[in-house]
């Protein structure tokens, strides 16, 4: 039995297009990045809730960022865990595809939704969240 492959990095992403590469995509660690993504545009889905923000121009990091949450609420830590796992999995496959440069992305695991939706639902909750996401205009300042 082989080991699967690891991430695609450097110029070998670059070549691949960065849409099977998990390089082009990296994980939100400070609280700071998760409230200022809670503060911006929000998408309700049935299995999850999705946050993303446009990064301004003065921050640093380049490509996609994603952080995943799952509060007490979801469930004993095995639960929280695997609801965990199901977000990282849809986000690996449907963020590096529909997902856009400079955003920021967190997904919020839903009480028992999260762990019990068929999988194929979420990911297809997932892509239609990004897409309503992304449609949203930003509000213009009135007088």
């Amino acid at each position: 039995m082989t080991p699967p492959e690891g991430p695609v990095a450097g110029e070998d992403a670059e070549a691949a297009g960065c849409l099977a590469a998990v390089s082009c995509v990296s994980v939100l660690a400070k609280r700071a990045d998760f409230l200022r993504a809670a503060r911006a545009r929000r998408q309700g889905t049935p299995g999850f809730l999705l946050q993303a923000r446009l990064r301004e121009a003065g921050e640093p990091a380049d490509g996609i960022r994603i952080g995943f949450t799952c509060s007490k609420k979801i469930g004993n830590a095995v639960t929280r865990n695997r609801a965990k796992r199901r977000l990282r999995e849809i986000a690996r496959m449907v963020i590096p595809a529909h997902g856009r440069e400079g955003w920021d992305y967190v997904l919020v695991g839903r009480p028992a939704a999260t762990v019990e939706r068929p999988f194929d639902v979420l990911l297809a909750d997932l892509e239609n969240a990004l897409s309503r996401v992304h449609a949203q205009r930003h509000k213009e300042a009135g007088p």
